[in-house]
């Protein structure tokens, strides 16, 4: 192979043998502007649908610790005190958060009056057994589901009717 056949190879643009030309500055301007348009429209799906993924494992989660609540429920015809009473591991949210649980079942007890449970956006109880959520992406939450702090938390409301977004129940 001899020198000109591997210029004609690495030439560019054009087929000129004494001159190899490369791209010019408004060509590289173009190339950089599409790269950043594509970039800036594939981040914001791409981290939508890892939000979407946390959120979904959550609700797994939630729904799989609901199960062994119940379970411990009808062995001992009342919920668990803690995770701990329950034989459950402590088990952290998909945010590395460990799930939040409180007891709302006490006998003689008006579950509204007890301190911390949840509360949906007409300030009703969201379950009357126990509270189960996670605390979501931000790391900060309410009692109330009408507070900002609570809408990316994921809750387990209506005594286990609903599990998912704050912002949706």
């Amino acid at each position: 192979m001899h020198y000109t056949d591997i210029l004609d190879i690495f030439s560019v643009r054009g087929h000129s043998r004494q001159r190899v030309r490369g791209f010019t500055l408004v060509e590289l301007l173009l190339a950089v502007a599409i790269l950043g348009t594509l970039s800036a429209i594939a981040v914001p799906t791409y981290n939508n649908y890892i939000d979407n993924a946390r959120n979904s494992s959550a609700i797994a989660d939630i729904r799989g610790i609901e199960v062994e609540i119940m379970k411990f429920q009808a062995e001992r015809g009342r919920p668990p005190n803690n995770f701990a009473d329950a034989g459950l591991p402590t088990r952290l949210d998909p945010w590395g958060r460990p799930y939040q649980y409180l007891r709302l079942q006490f006998p003689g007890i008006d579950p509204r009056t007890i301190p911390g449970h949840r509360k949906d956006k007409s300030l009703n109880p969201l379950n009357a057994d126990f509270d189960l959520y996670s605390i979501g992406k931000d790391g900060n939450t309410a009692i109330n589901l009408n507070t900002p702090a609570s809408h990316d938390d994921i809750v387990r409301a209506n005594n286990g009717a609903f599990v998912g977004l704050g912002s949706e129940y």
